[in-house]
């Protein structure tokens, strides 16, 4: 299985080979496609990596709180 990185990079490339807007109609279909499977595998790494956050910050009394991360850091 690819990385969320690897699909994340195979997804860009789809999408600027879309709107380059050159392609045959059939070939555009099929890309797209596969940018949409693509693009359900990031979202599901995305969530899973968010589950494991919200784990993390889970408080000692059992509940959870869950926070904004700061990805400019």
């Amino acid at each position: 299985m690819a990385t969320f990185e690897e699909q994340l990079k195979a997804l860009e490339s789809v999408v600027e080979r879309l709107e380059r807007g050159d392609l045959p109609l059939e070939e555009a279909l099929k890309l797209f496609e596969q940018g949409v499977g693509l693009s359900d595998g990031c979202k599901k790494e995305l969530e899973a990596a968010e589950g494991r956050v919200q784990v993390l910050l889970q408080n000692r009394n059992g509940t959870r709180r869950v926070e904004d991360l700061d990805l400019e850091a």
